[in-house]
């Protein structure tokens, strides 16, 4: 025998304060048109039945939910998560809720959360791509769902987008590690199928053209990850100091720390004396480090907060014009670089 009570509905509350129906979805909705005796009373059964709204229905009547989806690329970088904690703070002061999925660098999980946002109708949705394939999000749109993304530059003619200048955050880290009389450089990063690696590797490649005798390595890793870098470190402390690079920047700061595990525990080079090291995002581990990391840095905060503005304004504009916000790096010295600043 099913002991459990049927859920309380609209019409239990409405019949246990002795009004309409109409009364009970106008004080959950719309307060102010409610006398306050009245709002108190519905609101007083409200919690004596543990009535619960069913924001299904409602969404389904509505159209769409009260919430934002943010498919984010990978977790367990928290240059993502910082993106997630200033797009969270905008949603909740428009009254929103944001529903984050990580795609975890997989293109499969990627649709599966598209899918699953679609299918919640979800006001609108937030998405880092991993790839310059955007025939999903295309479709997504045209049934309806506002998009933005995040951290990709986009046609303005198709989606609003934004995203820091790259090129500019990578030439301004090499441009630093030559001030300080490095000559043999090396990047590390990967994979290619990233354009903030390539556009990183571009500014890295420019600052290097531009002073004579300077060279850049390419060291490929498979991810950006600590471990990714922590391999990447081996190889290039393994090298004779004749040939070992005097600077590294490294594509982003977990690929960096891993870096600077494999120098200074493993193989007991000295950064930055027997080797400097520059990453990029400037996370919060950054400054924790055993010397802490000089990086390039991201406004990642504000970049969420502006995401969610972008996509909001398009919801509520029919005039809307899709733009493209650029944001620029800042370059922040720590000890890593210090003797080369």
């Amino acid at each position: 025998m099913n002991s459990e009570r049927p859920p309380v509905g609209i019409k239990d509350v409405a019949r246990h304060a002795n009004v309409s129906i109409g009364t009970v979805s106008n004080v959950l909705n719309r307060p102010e048109v409610v006398s306050e005796d009245r709002r108190r009373r519905v609101m007083q059964v409200i919690q004596e039945l543990g009535y619960v709204r069913n924001d299904v229905a409602r969404q389904l009547k509505a159209g769409r939910s009260r919430a934002l989806g943010l498919v984010m690329q990978d977790s367990t970088n928290p240059f993502y998560n910082d993106i997630a904690l200033g797009a969270e703070t905008a949603a909740e002061k428009r009254g929103l809720a944001m529903i984050t999925g990580n795609a975890g660098l997989s293109p499969k999980r990627e649709n599966v959360y598209l899918d699953l946002f679609e299918e919640q109708r979800v006001r609108g949705v937030l998405f880092t791509p991993q790839t310059q394939e955007l025939g999903r999000i295309d479709a997504l749109r045209s049934r309806g769902t506002p998009v933005v993304l995040v951290d990709e530059h986009a046609p303005p003619s198709r989606y609003c987008s934004l995203a820091v200048d790259d090129v500019e955050g990578g030439r301004m880290a090499v441009e630093h590690l030559l001030d300080g009389g490095a000559r043999r450089i090396a990047f590390v990063g990967g994979p290619t199928s990233l354009h903030q690696v390539v556009d990183r590797r571009a500014g890295a490649e420019r600052a290097v053209g531009a002073v004579p005798g300077a060279s850049l390595t390419v060291v490929e890793t498979a991810a950006l990850t600590v471990l990714e870098g922590r391999g990447a470190g081996e190889q290039i402390a393994s090298l004779p100091a004749a040939k070992r690079p005097e600077a590294v920047f490294a594509a982003n700061d977990l690929v960096a720390l891993g870096l600077m595990q494999a120098f200074m525990f493993n193989r007991r080079l000295r950064v930055p004396e027997d080797i400097a090291l520059i990453g990029y995002d400037d996370i919060d581990f950054a400054t924790s480090a055993i010397s802490a990391l000089s990086s390039i840095r991201q406004p990642a905060r504000l970049m969420g907060r502006t995401a969610v503005e972008l996509l909001e304004d398009e919801i509520a504009d029919p005039e809307h014009q899709h733009r493209h916000v650029s944001f620029q790096p800042e370059l922040v010295v720590r000890d890593s670089t210090r003797s080369s600043s």
